[in-house]
């Protein structure tokens, strides 16, 4: 992901971002080896930055794969007030962000990341990676709404991609339905919406998978780092 030279330095621990202006105006930074004199000029994640010659030290990458409880925004901030996901990574020197989201109410695996060219690649429609969701709905699916929900079905002024569907448990008695789901989509609400489309109401949900990477052994609220194969592996994705 490409910031502002001046922010990269600032967060590199150099100067505050005004000092970094005049450092950059006076003719004091270079990026891959040349003078950079204009503010505002954007560097990548590789891109070799020196103040007087001295590179600085780029704050480094990580990912983690984070088991979201319920109840829980997938944001940095939330202006109600509510616990984020951010809250959970305090004990870490540096910034995560969710890539992508889960809804408040829903649980399960988001992978959380400081890693901005990561995250653009895996949130990129063309990528197309896939989830999988495991949901409680409410009522039986008919082999009819199966049908309809894996051709794809019209949510408003699209239609989904096609979705695999395996029923894992029914409960005729309260009926009720366990349902596996997996989409490469991510738009707003969009499995509640899936079901609604063919009459269903989701009573929980939860991501239990996201591309190759599960939750294992994790439980509500915990986390792990991704290992660099891991990371690698996703970066392959497209």
């Amino acid at each position: 992901m490409a910031e502002r030279l001046q922010k990269v330095i600032a967060e590199a621990g150099i100067a505050s971002r005004r000092k970094a202006e005049k450092m950059i105006t006076a003719g004091r930074v270079k990026v891959d080896g040349q003078v950079v004199t204009k503010l505002g000029t954007k560097v990548d994640t590789f891109s070799n930055i020196t103040v007087d010659d001295e590179p600085i030290e780029r704050e480094s990458l990580h990912t983690y794969i984070f088991y979201k409880p319920r109840g829980v925004v997938s944001t940095a901030d939330d202006d109600k007030g509510r616990k984020t996901v951010v809250d959970y990574f305090e004990d870490i020197p540096y910034r995560v962000y969710p890539i992508g989201r889960l809804d408040y109410d829903t649980s399960g695996l988001l992978l959380m990341t400081n890693d901005g060219e990561l995250a653009n690649l895996l949130m990129h429609p063309r990528n197309e990676v896939s989830k999988v969701y495991v949901a409680k709905i409410k009522g039986i699916l008919t082999p009819e709404e199966i049908k309809s929900l894996t051709k794809g079905v019209k949510l408003g002024r699209f239609k989904s991609a096609p979705a695999k569907v395996k029923v894992l448990k029914t409960d005729k008695r309260k009926n009720t339905q366990i349902v596996q789901i997996t989409i490469h989509e991510g738009h707003y609400h969009q499995v509640k919406r899936m079901f609604k489309a063919v009459g269903h109401l989701v009573e929980k949900l939860s991501r239990e998978k996201y591309a190759f990477l599960t939750l294992d052994s994790l439980t509500s609220g915990q986390y792990r780092e991704l290992s660099k194969n891991e990371v690698d592996k996703l970066m392959k994705l497209n």
